[in-house]
């Protein structure tokens, strides 16, 4: 199979578009023909360690490999159809079309990956394009992490969030009014009738204006982008408002477990873990109408390098998708 292979860190012209071994599924994966995947700022970190913060990359050097990558395919969101199934396989069967993650393995940008059936995977309606399906995974699952379970939002409570035109913020504006929430978003001028459509009741253009110095007080802070910090935020927050950061800094660990024993103003932030559960969740709300992923553009498999260049930019609208098509090269 064709697969854009990973060998050494450095800029994306590093990634070649190869012919590798085809995998073969264990009793309990399924064998699942890619159809679309994405391009993230997970795969990019993977990758040349991107947008990293700094006290953490001793540890992302350890996780992925401190001289050579130990992760040879990137690739951390698909959609696709399954072409086998292991022996013990109850869940799917041949010709399903699914969408989900091989999760922390990646592997996606390539012809074909395996994924446990008890995985992150589940059925892809037809009504939904393999694009929109592919899109849902990581970034959606990462906005309903912060949205609904760490900052547990209801109606009425006010949101500001940083990076609202993003592949997690375009998620996080519109879960957080289907939570029925207030929600201002932040973003260039150029986003600003998007985040709108989203559903963001306010817009403030970051290039005009410092949003950490507005006399509005907010019950959550959500920094999609890590371009803030807590004391930076601490004045916008209401008295038990609460700081939720995407990329954690170790300062910010240590700030998290004082403001938890004080009281008060906190920070709050971590890792999701995705589920065939949040993903049908998904599609529920997509199904009704209450929710719809945003694609910026589209890249064949073989210029999975040219993806990586515009999203390493830090400037994308929503997701950014890979899509496996016939490709005629030369190996």
């Amino acid at each position: 199979m064709k697969a854009i292979v990973h060998t050494k860190y450095g800029p994306p012209d590093e990634l070649q578009l190869k012919e590798v071994q085809k995998p073969v599924p264990k009793e309990n994966e399924v064998l699942i023909k890619i159809q679309a995947t994405t391009v993230t700022t997970t795969d990019c970190n993977a990758r040349n360690f991107t947008f990293v913060p700094k006290s953490f990359m001793f540890f992302a050097r350890l996780v992925f490999g401190f001289k050579k990558p130990k992760i040879n395919i990137l690739g951390i969101d698909l959609a696709g159809e399954i072409e086998a199934v292991g022996k013990d396989v109850k869940l799917f069967k041949k010709g399903d079309q699914v969408f989900g993650s091989p999760g922390t393995k990646f592997g996606a940008h390539a012809e074909y990956v395996c994924v446990p059936e008890d995985g992150a995977l589940a059925i892809k309606p037809a009504s939904i394009s393999w694009e929109e399906a592919a899109a849902i995974s990581l970034a959606g699952n990462t906005a309903l992490f912060f949205i609904r379970d760490l900052a547990k939002i209801q109606t009425g409570q006010k949101i500001l969030i940083h990076g609202a035109s993003g592949a997690i913020g375009t998620y996080a504006v519109q879960l957080a009014k289907y939570y029925g929430a207030e929600v201002t978003g932040v973003c260039s001028a150029t986003n600003a009738e998007m985040v709108k459509s989203l559903g963001a009741d306010k817009v403030i253009d970051y290039t005009k204006e410092d949003f950490t110095k507005t006399d509005e007080r907010y019950d959550f802070v959500f920094d999609v982008v890590g371009k803030t910090t807590f004391l930076q935020c601490k004045g916008i927050l209401k008295q038990k408002g609460i700081y939720l950061e995407n990329n954690l800094e170790l300062k910010d660990i240590l700030i998290m477990m004082w403001r938890s024993l004080v009281g008060g103003k906190k920070i709050k932030g971590g890792v999701s873990i995705e589920s065939a559960e949040n993903l049908n969740f998904f599609i529920e709300l997509i199904e009704s109408g209450k929710l719809k992923p945003v694609i910026d553009r589209t890249f064949p498999l073989e210029k999975t390098a040219e993806a990586f260049r515009y999203v390493e930019l830090g400037h994308k609208k929503g997701n950014v998708i890979i899509i496996n098509q016939s490709i005629n090269c030369n190996f």
